[in-house]
């Protein structure tokens, strides 16, 4: 009686040791002797043959991975600090856990080797403006090594680019310069585009005096606002010429009448 209860107590334990549960994230690679079954483990309880098998569980979520910043020289000769950051997942549990041995670390270095190769390749300006196609270029990179050991590629981004102090200083002098001339273009247009108004506006008003008239009180309304004790006002020199005329003619000396014209019509003396 008691060997028998040694036995059960003895299967029992067997069975709780060859029973596992894989969680919603994982996968479970299965080796019996040695070797890997072809299935893959799914989500849930599964029974292992005690003894016999054993399961190395694989996490399939996204593994965020920061690149440390690489140092490189740019096709341009400017010298740079680019970190990135790389989103990797396992797509195939067997060939990530037989193919390589630390799946993490082979990633970091084959992503550290692309950078600083996609540096020297490209340009400052693509670095700084066209990361997209940097992107790309790091993810077509990474692809070929990393199929190879069951890992799928999510996207790659450049976080930063460091420059040299003396680079930072000549871009700066360079988009302020570059400002300068945009507000020089922009100021002269504009002055441009006031000059040909205002000739137009002089044409009209010599086409049409009275022009010249409201333009004129108008100033006056708008400088009689701003409430000045004294006020210089110019006239026109139309009305100049007016007042010079009229002068001209008040002060003209009158022509003495003849005596025959004084005379004529006027009855003779001594008549009634």
């Amino acid at each position: 009686m008691a060997a028998l209860v040694i036995v059960v107590v003895l299967v029992l334990f067997l069975l709780a040791t060859g029973v596992r549960v894989v969680q919603q994230y994982e996968r479970g690679v299965v080796f019996r002797l040695g070797r890997v079954r072809g299935q893959v483990r799914e989500p849930g309880v599964t029974l292992l043959v005690p003894v016999v098998d054993r399961m190395r569980k694989v996490n399939v979520q996204v593994v965020t991975m920061p690149v440390p910043a690489q140092e490189g020289i740019t096709r341009d000769n400017v010298s740079v600090s680019v970190d990135a950051v790389l989103y990797f997942r396992v797509a195939d549990p067997i060939r990530a856990t037989v193919d390589v041995q630390n799946y993490h670390f082979a990633m970091l270095q084959v992503a550290q080797t692309s950078l600083r190769s996609i540096i020297g390749k490209s340009e400052l300006d693509d670095l700084l403006s066209g990361r997209e196609n940097l992107h790309q270029g790091l993810e077509v990179m990474l692809e070929s090594p990393a199929t190879g050991w069951g890992v799928h590629i999510d996207r790659v981004e450049i976080k930063d680019v460091s420059l040299p102090d003396s680079m930072k200083r000549s871009m700066a002098r360079q988009a302020e310069a570059d400002r300068e001339r945009r507000a020089r273009i922009i100021t002269a247009d504009g002055e441009f585009q006031a000059a040909a108004k205002l000739a137009e506006a002089a044409t009209t008003m010599e086409q049409t005096p009275a022009a010249m008239q409201l333009r004129l009180l108008q100033t006056v309304v708008e400088v009689a606002a701003e409430k000045n004790s004294t006020l210089v006002l110019p006239f026109p020199v139309e009305l100049l010429r007016f007042f010079e005329a009229a002068a001209d003619r008040a002060a003209a000396p009158v022509a003495p009448v003849p005596a025959e014209d004084r005379t004529q019509g006027r009855p003779p003396a001594g008549t009634a």
